[in-house]
């Protein structure tokens, strides 16, 4: 189940308020002002605009977006209750067979594995499941990886169509020397627009690019047990080997809580 990951919008938050701390604190609202300039921002935007579609083709670019949004998006699964999963299954197919599963496993949300375990209840070979899923693994990851190279490519063009903003203003600067009045607006096109492309990498493209390449690794190593898993629950494990497989993949501080709730379980029922 998805939910929402509050650090990507309290990062960003961070980084416009301390920004804007730093300017009123030194210039005041007056000096927020300045740091408005349309003509900066519309040849970063739109340099930034052109190089993408320059790229990516139009199908890619739409789904910016949508590749964005995922960044403000957690999984909030445990490694420990998809573990817990497994063991159930695996228990219940050695008492009632695999065919058992079928109504359980049209209730799980996980749709990667709904699909492993629909394939080992049919009865596929143990490497197809494997080869099928580890192919899907591979499939998800290339689309991922796509979707990241949007944001690279922006985080790349941001900076360099600030400092080519930067440029034009020092030639329109440089060629109106002789009148004081168009220094300032000049000057200011061409710092604010290479302030603008810092901004918009370092804040938004680039970090949003590095926090999609570590939910792909997550998702990644969640599938990647889940195939261990179903491999697991089809060949008939018994259930406690198949939890110390799977158990594997835990940190040592998972293993360590988890270890600590068995021996408390153990404690109630000698209690009881």
């Amino acid at each position: 189940m998805k939910k929402l990951d509050v650090l990507t919008p309290i990062g960003l938050t961070i980084g416009v308020i301390m920004l804007l701390f730093g300017i009123v604190y030194n210039g005041g609202m007056s000096g927020l002002l300045s740091f408005v300039d349309p003509a900066s921002l519309l040849i970063v935007i739109g340099g930034l605009l052109s190089g993408l579609l320059v790229s990516f083709s139009l199908k890619d670019i739409k789904q910016m977006i949508k590749v964005m949004r995922q960044s403000f998006s957690s999984d909030e699964r445990k490694l420990q209750d998809l573990i817990d999963t497994f063991v159930h299954l695996s228990g219940k197919a050695r008492r009632e067979g695999l065919l058992s599963l079928e109504m359980e496993i049209d209730q799980v949300e996980d749709r990667f594995l709904r699909k492993g375990m629909l394939l080992a209840i049919d009865g596929t070979d143990p490497d197809v499941i494997q080869d099928i899923l580890l192919a899907e693994i591979a499939a998800m990851e290339e689309r991922h990886r796509k979707g990241r190279a949007i944001l690279e490519k922006a985080g790349d063009y941001a900076p360099a169509w600030g400092m080519i903003g930067t440029l034009i203003g020092l030639v329109l600067m440089l060629k109106n020397l002789n009148d004081p009045s168009t220094l300032g607006p000049n000057m200011a096109i061409a710092l604010l627009t290479t302030l603008y492309g810092s901004l918009l990498a370092n804040l938004v493209f680039i970090p949003i690019a590095a926090k999609l390449e570590l939910k792909t690794e997550q998702e990644a190593f969640l599938k990647q047990i889940i195939v261990e898993g179903v491999i697991g629950v089809q060949s008939g494990q018994n259930p406690n080997l198949l939890q110390e497989k799977l158990s594997a993949f835990l940190s040592q501080e998972e293993r360590e809580a988890k270890e600590k709730e068995l021996n408390r379980e153990d404690l109630d029922d000698e209690i009881y």
